[in-house]
């Protein structure tokens, strides 16, 4: 199980110094889609450029011109770019081609997904998937078994899960075996990143 780190709604300045606090704990720098609106491909490079040994996730949220932004984000450097699981087939496939051709990878972003598209996604071949509930959405609604249950007839596909964890509430997903635990302002919010970063690292490898 990895820890990928959200870099959002954040300053480059204030990237980059979360990144040098926190390296020791996380697997995945994830470059957030607020962050990639402010710098584009820039703020990837540079990152690829200080983290030559760190998996790296640009969080595209590709809905169209799969082929065009998935080689975008490859060819600055990242090793995963995302897509929206609700984008039209051909998009996906698109993504997964160029993904392919580059040794790069596709994580499907499920949020606001029904349960029927999860089946249409595995026929398709994609084989990461993230479990997602999104900033606005955290307030009155959290992940749960329902979530998980309608990847249950596809346990190759890997799993990442977003959605306001932290230390405690990492615990409550662990249960599920995800492949990647996805952490963001519970780090890069609080006063002391590095130690919050390992407090999550602690709470999944104790479970």
């Amino acid at each position: 199980m990895k820890l990928q780190l959200a870099l959002d709604r954040l300053t480059l300045e204030k990237c980059l110094q979360v990144l040098e606090e926190t390296k020791d704990s996380i697997d995945i720098i994830e470059v957030g889609t607020g962050v990639i609106k402010e710098y584009g491909m820039s703020i990837v490079r540079e990152i690829r450029e200080r983290y030559p040994n760190k998996v790296l996730l640009a969080d595209m949220k590709t809905c169209d011109a799969a082929t065009h932004e998935t080689k975008q984000a490859l060819q600055a450097g990242a090793d995963i770019t995302t897509v929206m699981a609700f984008s039209d087939d051909a998009s996906i496939r698109q993504a997964l081609e160029a993904a392919e051709e580059m040794n790069g990878e596709v994580m499907l972003d499920l949020l606001n997904t029904p349960e029927s598209r999860v089946q249409d996604l595995h026929k398709l071949g994609v084989e990461l998937v993230s479990l997602h509930i999104g900033k606005d959405q955290q307030n009155t609604q959290k992940l749960g078994k329902k979530d998980f249950d309608k990847l249950k007839p596809f346990p190759a596909v890997k799993v990442a899960v977003a959605g306001g964890l932290d230390a405690e509430t990492v615990t409550e997903v662990i249960v599920y075996n995800p492949s990647i635990l996805i952490v963001g302002s519970a780090i890069t919010g609080a006063d002391n990143p590095a130690e919050a970063a390992k407090a999550v690292k602690e709470a999944m490898q104790n479970e």
